[in-house]
């Protein structure tokens, strides 16, 4: 199983960093509210609390002395901090009060959000599994069924494992034959999980509990006796999972042998000498080998070892008690590129690549002679390739992003030969579910106006034909009633960038549309079309536009375009979000002051360093969980890992371009730029959004970021012309989004888009 259009990462997240947006995979998606027309109290009113500055830290970076004044708030433990929290959480709470139909939108998003949502069904053993949820389901339920045709029964409800929805099933693996099922589970949205296990048949978890369980796959043996999963060693004791800071390293490879405590786990690969690298395991279709991924970051790029399980001479039972760990074989010992697992027949095996290919490629070597390499599917001029999963035996479903919208293949696999194309709407395969011993796959199609269709089709028929196995139906919603276009922008350089827009059909373009452009462009992440229906609450009853912006540093054009945008390229992230916004503002969509710009994690840090380089060409902003401060994110927890797209201050050369644009440190009062002709220029309103178990992106970013921008516009300065609200909306119970219960997506994309509706002065639509 694969998921489409969703960048790397894999088990191990989405490069770590959440692009945010979809709201269908209940990973937290940004949804609409508002006002009716004008706010009810003049936003000069607001008071801002008094907020301690340190002005005694100060760091001094490679010559060049930076202040640190609320480096207090690091500590999320400190009743300092707490205070802090509690007092800026009372102040959104009385910003949002304003918003006159905010209830009325919550109501209508509620309404538009409730429709069964389905992911694809996967043959293992003799059964059929997936996921299901009803509509307003906290979190999906795990399913099972006999055959297609037979009654579904509920394998594992989610929502039966706490009272609020917060605890999630974050990840889960099947047994080769279906016997058993484990599973990883969160607790309010931290990357921390427990893996738990249980027998299919009676429905029940055993006794086994694997603690401190993070960015891991979760691998079954074909004997059924137990799995691979990596860890790192626990934090410090008394600590609520997820709220901690401290840096993750030294991570860990182990099996665990299923009725065994964890402590005899054995140890199957560590790298003392390299702390920060991430290992991640694969066993063989055959059941023979297991394979070892090394990551160092969130580039696209990993070593590849491999180990013949049928070749240790007492099995993995022989390592119990063992200091030794297992007889790895090194086929790519470097980071010069990425290879991922399709299939293999012995010894010889089948990849997904980026070497030599920005646009990937399907290429082949033999353990026996593992210096040769063969294309089997070169890569592509115009399409990137974004997996590839063999299924009937000798077969390849292949999937490319074609200017943004996938296209699905058919080749043969020892060839490589194009054998047919399946037939697809404009639009994302979210995921494709198949086995190389099934004749028949299915995919999950989805659009901005397609809340998702399943397809299922037989790949064994003379002229496989695909078939709508479940069709989505939501509520109150006419899709006819609007219209997706797909338009590009002209970057600062010339680079053309795609953009796609949703608005009703027949806006006519006055400039008078409120406008919320959505952007992401970093760690090759690929923004496709999804279905959000609070997004589309937000067309239809605010008039508004939805624009989505597919800018340098993400995914959508190959490896080019992403490192067209990181590291010292950064810059041509904001230069593209900038050009988007200015094409819907020069082809009358709106204008800058009902324009609102929004982007979550990586899109987080864009939507900020946007406003610090262009106040006056936005009227609001909606920052999620961002990294804010450029000079310090490697100190926490997964942060390193990020250096490969951002640099890292503690190097001379990186820390000249991260000052540039960190959010933090270049919060700047256009009001002093008079002789740039910004003298009448304020801040945009601005609402950043984070949550207390956010152990991704950690909330020290957000809350620093509010801090100084608070000070800096509007009390430093007594007489500040500063008007427009700068708050922060703080989540409990959740974290950088993954997991998070359906009614808190729908209480925070209502409270998000009450905001943005209220200052942007968009008129409730019945």
């Amino acid at each position: 199983m694969f998921s489409g259009g969703g960048g790397g990462g894999g088990d191990r997240g989405v490069a770590l960093l959440f692009s945010g947006g979809n709201e269908a995979r209940g990973d937290g998606a940004r949804t609409p509210d508002c006002s009716e027309g004008a706010t009810g109290v003049a936003p000069e009113s607001l008071h801002y609390p008094d907020v301690r500055r340190d002005e005694s830290i100060v760091d001094n970076y490679h010559g060049t002395l930076v202040a640190d004044p609320y480096r207090w708030l690091e500590d999320p433990e400190s009743a300092e901090t707490k205070d802090f929290v509690e007092i800026q959480s009372k102040l959104t709470a009385s910003v949002l009060d304003k918003c006159k139909t905010k209830e009325k939108l919550k109501e209508r998003i509620t309404a538009l959000y409730d429709y069964a949502k389905y992911d694809c069904p996967l043959k293992q053993g003799n059964k059929y599994f997936y996921m299901h949820n009803t509509g307003l389901q906290p979190q999906s339920v795990f399913y099972m069924q006999d055959s297609l045709e037979a009654e579904p029964e509920v394998l594992l409800d989610p929502n039966t494992l706490s009272e609020d929805g917060t605890v999630s099933l974050s990840q889960s693996a099947l047994s080769e034959d279906g016997t058993f099922l484990a599973c990883g589970i969160s607790a309010s949205g931290s990357d921390w999980v427990n893996i738990k296990y249980m027998r299919v048949a009676d429905k029940k978890f055993q006794s086994d509990v694997l603690s401190w369980v993070k960015f891991s796959s979760i691998t079954w043996t074909h004997d059924h006796k137990g799995f691979f999963y990596s860890r790192y060693p626990a934090p410090k004791e008394g600590v609520d999972a997820g709220t901690e800071t401290e840096i993750n390293l030294y991570h860990e490879l182990y099996y665990h042998f299923l009725g065994s405590d964890q402590s005899e786990d054995i140890l199957c690969w560590k790298d003392s000498d390299n702390a920060k690298w991430l290992f991640g395991s694969e066993v063989t279709d055959d059941g023979k080998y297991l394979l070892l991924t090394i990551e160092e970051g969130c580039d696209p790029v990993n070593r590849l070892y491999y180990c013949d399980l049928t070749s240790l001479p007492a099995g993995l039972e022989g390592f119990r008690g063992s200091t030794d760990m297992l007889p790895f074989q090194k086929l790519v010992d470097n980071f010069d590129a990425q290879y991922t697992y399709v299939a293999n027949d012995g010894s010889v095996f089948t990849f997904t690549s980026n070497k030599d290919a920005p646009k990937c490629k399907v290429t082949r070597v033999d353990l026996e002679n593992p210096t040769v390499w063969t294309d089997i599917i070169p890569e592509s001029e115009t399409d990137v390739l974004s997996s590839a999963t063999c299924v009937n035996e000798q077969q390849l479903v292949v999937c490319y992003l074609s200017d943004v919208k996938h296209v699905l293949q058919v080749r043969d696999l020892q060839t490589g030969n194009f054998l047919y194309q399946l037939p697809l709407d404009i639009g994302s395969v979210s995921s494709v579910s198949g086995r190389r011993e099934e004749r028949e796959i299915f995919f999950r199609f989805t659009s901005f106006l397609n809340p998702g269709t399943i397809f299922r089709c037989n790949l064994a028929a003379v002229k496989p034909v695909p078939e709508v196995f479940r069709d989505t139906e939501v509520k109150d919603f006419d899709r006819d009633a609007f219209e997706t276009k797909q338009v590009f922008a002209s970057s600062k350089d010339g680079t053309r960038v795609p953009m796609f827009i949703v608005s009703k059909k027949g806006t006519i373009l006055n400039g008078d549309q409120p406008t919320l452009l959505y952007g992401y462009g970093g760690f090759n992440i690929s923004l496709t079309p999804y279905f959000s229906a609070s997004r589309l609450a937000l067309v239809r009853h605010h008039g508004a536009v939805f624009a989505m912006a597919n800018i340098r540093g993400g995914g959508e054009y190959g490896e080019d375009w992403h490192k067209a945008g990181s590291l010292s390229k950064k810059q041509n992230c904001f230069d593209d979000f900038q050009a988007c916004a200015e094409y819907l503002i020069s082809e009358g969509y709106t204008q800058p002051k009902k324009l609102c710009i929004e982007g979550g994690s990586n899109g987080g840090l864009l939507v900020a360093a946007c406003v610090n380089q262009r106040p006056e060409l936005y009227g609001c902003a909606l920052a999620h969980v961002g990294v804010m401060d450029m000079l310090r994110f490697h100190k926490f927890t997964i942060g390193h890992a990020w250096t490969s797209d951002y640099g890292c201050s503690d190097k001379a050369e990186d820390f000249e371009w991260l000052v540039k644009y960190s959010p933090l440190h270049n919060v700047r009062r256009p009001w002093e730029g008079a002789q740039n002709g910004r003298n009448n220029v304020q801040y945009p309103a601005m609402m950043l959004l984070t949550a207390d178990h956010d152990d991704r992106v950690v909330p020290l970013h957000s809350l620093k970021l509010l801090a100084t921008l608070q000070y800096e516009l509007c009390k430093k300065d007594a007489n500040s012309p500063q008007t427009n609200y700068i708050i922060a909306r703080i989540d409990s119970k959740a974290g950088h989004g993954a997991g998070r219960p359906t009614q808190k997506i729908i209480d925070q994309t209502s409270d998000a888009f009450s905001f943005f509706a209220m200052v942007t002065e968009a008129p409730w639509i019945e």
